[in-house]
């Protein structure tokens, strides 16, 4: 089954403020975990037409925003409804979420950037192609957090 995207609603950035909750260092995700991050992400404006929803059959799974750099490099955030985490639905889902953009933008280069701790996700990111970067230090949250950036390069071949 494949996932389509729509922009985000209103009413859905609000169900991911206040109604995503992840547990345990997790929690690190919860939108309301940093103020700043919250009210950007509830401001419409803010977002945009740069933030979508990923539906499964008409049902919120997850969400992407993208922030192009340039035509062929864009960064993602992304988010997974927090009951499919860790249950091995992370591939699929950001291999739809990679497909996407590649059909939508033709995008080469797919920057993101992840908290160090999360190596659950550092493993899914690595299995797809991502490369390590370099690790920076990000203001969120109340606090300064290590992050590791990550890329990846995406050559485009005929029938991709």
């Amino acid at each position: 089954m494949n996932y389509t995207f729509q922009p985000l609603t209103q009413e859905q950035a609000e169900r991911i403020a206040f109604e995503w909750r992840y547990e345990g260092d997790y929690a690190f995700y919860n939108m309301d975990a940093d103020e700043e991050d919250l009210v950007l992400f509830l401001d419409a404006d803010e977002r945009g037409d740069t933030t979508f929803a990923v539906l499964e059959t008409n049902e919120m799974i997850g969400f992407v925003t993208l922030q192009f750099e340039s035509p062929g490099t864009v960064t993602i955030g992304l988010g997974m409804r927090p009951d499919l985490t860790g249950n091995g639905n992370g591939y699929r889902f950001l291999t739809s979420i990679l497909n996407w953009i590649d059909a939508t933008y033709g995008t080469h280069t797919i920057r993101l950037a992840v908290a160090t701790f999360n190596k659950r996700a550092i493993r899914l990111y690595e299995s797809l192609g991502f490369l390590p970067q370099d690790t920076f230090m990000q203001e969120t949250n109340g606090g300064v957090y290590p992050f590791l950036s990550m890329t990846r390069e995406h050559s485009k071949t005929p029938n991709n």
